[in-house]
C-alpha cells in the first residue's frame, strides 16, 4: 500500500490548503462531506494505516477510509501489453486507485485548471480555499473546500482576486445549481465541462481506472513517448491505450509516476495574471 501515491492525485501543487504532508509522512486532507467540513489525517504505523479526523464530517471520511484508500480497487486487473508497463507495475506496486464520493470537490479544482499551466490554477485554488474554505477545531494546518452552496456564493470579484476569469467562475457556479452527486454521468451536460474535466472527476470521485484525459497538454505526448517512441496527437493516444481498454488511466498514473518528463522542446503555456485587468 503506498499512501503517497495512492493520494497523490488530490493534492493541487504546492502549499495545496486542503491537503498537507507533515515531515513525518501523515497526509491530511480536507472535505466538506455531506455531515459537514472535516479533516482526514491518514498515517502509517509498520503495516497499519491510522486514519483519524475532526470536525462535523469525520466520521464520515473515516468509514470510507478504505475505499479512499482502494480497498475496492483491482491492480491485477491492468495487463501489461509492453515491457515498459510490466517494469512500471513491477515498480509501483503499492499504487491504487481509490475514491473520495466527493463529485463537486473533485469537479471545481478541475475546472479551475482547463487549459491554463498548473501553477496558474493551482495559484487560485489557494486563495479560495484560504479565503473561503472551511476551517475544523483542532486543525491548525488545513481547511475544508467550501460547500456546494458555498461554492455558489462566492461573489465575482473574489474570483477575480484569485486569478480566474468569468468562464471558469461561470462553470462552477452552473454545476453548483446542478446535482452532481448523483447525476454524475450527466456532467458534460453543464456548459463548460468537456471529456477532459470529466475524466478528471471520475478518477478522483469515483476511482475510474479507465478515465482518458483527452485533451490534455503533456499526456499524449507522455503515453506515445513511452509507448511508441514517438509523438502522437489524441486519436494516436487511444489508439496506443486500446489494448489497456478498462484500465486506461491505470496505465496512464504508472507513467506519471514512473516515467521521466521528456526534454521540451517546445514553448511552454504562459502562466497569465489577470488580477491586475
Amino acid at each position: 500500500m503506498d499512501v503517497a501515491a495512492t493520494l497523490g492525485i488530490h493534492r493541487r501543487g504546492g502549499g495545496d490548503p486542503a491537503y498537507h504532508v507533515t515531515r513525518g509522512g501523515t497526509i491530511a486532507v480536507g472535505s466538506c462531506t455531506p455531515d459537514g467540513a472535516a479533516v482526514l489525517a491518514i498515517s502509517r504505523e509498520d503495516k497499519t494505516v491510522l486514519g483519524r479526523a475532526w470536525g462535523d464530517g469525520a466520521h464520515w471520511l473515516l468509514d470510507r477510509l478504505p475505499t479512499l484508500l482502494g480497498a475496492d480497487d483491482d491492480p491485477a486487473a491492468l495487463v501489461p501489453h509492453h515491457d515498459v508497463v510490466a517494469r512500471l507495475i513491477k515498480a509501483k506496486p503499492g499504487l491504487r486507485i481509490g475514491r473520495t464520493d466527493r463529485v463537486f470537490e473533485a469537479l471545481v479544482p478541475a475546472v479551475l485548471e482547463q487549459k491554463v499551466p498548473g501553477a496558474e490554477a493551482w495559484r487560485s485554488w489557494r486563495y479560495l480555499i484560504r479565503h473561503h474554505g472551511i476551517a475544523v477545531a483542532g486543525v491548525d494546518a488545513v481547511k475544508s473546500p467550501p460547500s456546494q452552496q458555498d461554492w455558489a456564493a462566492i461573489p465575482s470579484w473574489e474570483w477575480h482576486r484569485a486569478g480566474a476569469e468569468p468562464v471558469r467562475m461561470r462553470t462552477v457556479k452552473a454545476a453548483a445549481a446542478f446535482d452532481v452527486e448523483s447525476r454524475v454521468d450527466q456532467l458534460r451536460s453543464i456548459r463548460g465541462i468537456g471529456p477532459w474535466t470529466e475524466a478528471h472527476v471520475r478518477v478522483r470521485a469515483l476511482g475510474d481506472p479507465d478515465a482518458v484525459p483527452v485533451g490534455d497538454y503533456h499526456t499524449p505526448g507522455m503515453v506515445g513517448g513511452v509507448l511508441a517512441h514517438r509523438k502522437v496527437d489524441n486519436d494516436g493516444m487511444l489508439e496506443l491505450l486500446e489494448p489497456y481498454a478498462g484500465q486506461r488511466y491505470r496505465a496512464i498514473r504508472l507513467m506519471e509516476l514512473g516515467v521521466p518528463s521528456p526534454p521540451r522542446r517546445g514553448h511552454r503555456m504562459s502562466v497569465r495574471d489577470c488580477r491586475a485587468f
